[in-house]
């Protein structure tokens, strides 16, 4: 039986909009051109190790870096470079982004296949290889994560299947496809790295997906080292700092990491993945993505080549029925509005959100009426509207105090404000500050 979740602070109750998770999911083949920035990942970015017209296969390393915290890029498909050109994150960064010419013809690099692993080397070694990141959003390269540190000492995996965020149903297919991978990574995890209990965190409004591992682990007799917790339908319980205290009961420090507590947490699709290139060779080249918003004529689910355009991938789904005011990167509390339709889908995205004009607004912003909802609300227990006040007053010193930079920016303090400030712009403006004075100092 699935054990419960620990009460945290702060969260709140947004609308689900699981309406795509019974739906399945169909596979898209690769469009005429895929784009394919240099930087996937947190980390150093990619060199391009390919030029203008060169042929390329499926699964050949495009893009790489000597830097330990750092993953390949691989082809998601054959074809040959039609050119290399400059690429604007949303961070404002730009990188050089390889674009493919494909050729519809699929084959394969003859470097894609099963790598042999007999050591904890060989195994974070094929991690990287694989160029496999966090695929619930963050995008940290796993081979990092995975590599345990001199003197830290790992005792719990925490397998993050929370998928908090309304409308995303990418890890809740996942596991319902694909239970077996997620498990026998689980297992090789605990064979080359030697963590010896894991633990996995499902939301309630999933209650198939918990039924499911519940019963495979006890099946496969692992249930003396793994288990499900059932976590409450509450967001944002998928963060990482909010799941290992809901299913631990351990705090993470301020500035601190999972590793510090004894914990890693690896996003459920991201250990799905590792074991199908453990078990094939196939390296991350493509990507499930929730389809979803009233705008679509066919709101699904869809196994997408990593470099796909936007366009392209709505196109496949059969386009729109209604013009969308938004379209939303992500879900809807941390996703990033989209301007550019050519914008290609990345490793660690997993939605896209083509919403209506009666499914999001920009509310007019009114003065703060010192209600304390985003205090309460907070889950890192911050003061969102004293951030707010400083940043206007460009006080790096008390932003420091207030500790702006251990914001989650979750949303769930702008969500909850009735006055709907727009806390979440202040607070990204307010690490800003810090971060100009504390380089300067």
């Amino acid at each position: 039986m699935e054990k419960q979740a620990l009460k945290i602070r702060g969260g709140v109750r947004v609308p689900h909009f699981k309406d795509t998770a019974e739906s399945g999911c169909i596979k898209m083949p690769a469009p005429p051109v895929l784009v394919l920035p240099m930087q996937q990942h947190i980390g150093v970015t990619c060199s391009s190790t390919v030029s203008v017209g060169e042929k390329i296969a499926v699964g050949q390393v495009i893009g790489d870096t000597d830097s330990l915290v750092s993953a390949p890029i691989h082809a998601p498909a054959s074809g040959k470079v039609k050119a290399i050109l400059p690429y604007v994150l949303p961070n404002g960064l730009t990188i050089d982004a390889i674009h493919i010419e494909t050729d519809g013809q699929n084959n394969f690099c003859s470097s894609v296949r099963k790598p042999g692993i007999k050591t904890s080397e060989d195994f974070i070694r094929a991690i990287r290889q694989s160029g496999v990141v966090g695929l619930g959003g963050a995008g940290f390269p796993t081979h990092v994560k995975l590599t345990m540190k001199q003197g830290v000492k790992i005792d719990t995996l925490i397998i993050n299947g929370a998928e908090c965020e309304p409308y995303i149903t990418a890890d809740y297919l996942e596991i319902m496809e694909n239970y077996t991978n997620i498990l026998n990574g689980i297992e090789r995890v605990k064979k080359y790295i030697g963590i010896n209990k894991c633990i996995i965190g499902i939301e309630s409004n999933k209650p198939k997906a918990i039924a499911l591992l519940t019963e495979k682990i006890v099946l496969r007799s692992m249930q003396g080292y793994a288990s499900v917790v059932e976590l409450p339908a509450l967001y944002p319980y998928g963060a990482e700092k909010m799941l290992i205290r809901a299913v631990t009961g351990r705090i993470v420090p301020l500035g601190g990491l999972p590793c510090d507590v004894g914990t890693i947490v690896i996003n459920i699709s991201t250990i799905s993945v590792l074991n199908n290139y453990l078990d094939t060779g196939i390296p991350l080249i493509q990507k499930r993505i929730t389809l979803a918003g009233r705008a679509l004529a066919n709101p699904q689910n869809i196994l997408v080549p990593i470099g796909t355009p936007i366009q392209d991938v709505i196109d496949f789904s059969g386009g729109f029925k209604e013009e969308p005011f938004k379209i939303i990167k992500g879900g809807p509390m941390m996703g990033i509005a989209q301007q550019d339709f050519s914008t290609p889908i990345l490793k660690h995205d997993n939605a896209i959100l083509c919403l209506t004009a009666k499914e999001t607004y920009i509310p007019e912003a009114l003065p703060c009426i010192r209600c304390g909802r985003c205090v309460q609300t907070c889950p890192m227990r911050l003061m969102p509207t004293f951030i707010e006040r400083n940043v206007n007053r460009k006080n790096a010193k008390m932003l420091a105090k207030l500790n702006v930079s251990g914001c989650l920016e979750c949303g769930s303090c702008a969500y909850v404000c009735p006055s709907k400030r727009p806390l979440i712009e202040y607070i990204r403006k307010g690490k800003q500050i810090e971060k100009v004075v504390n380089k300067n100092d």
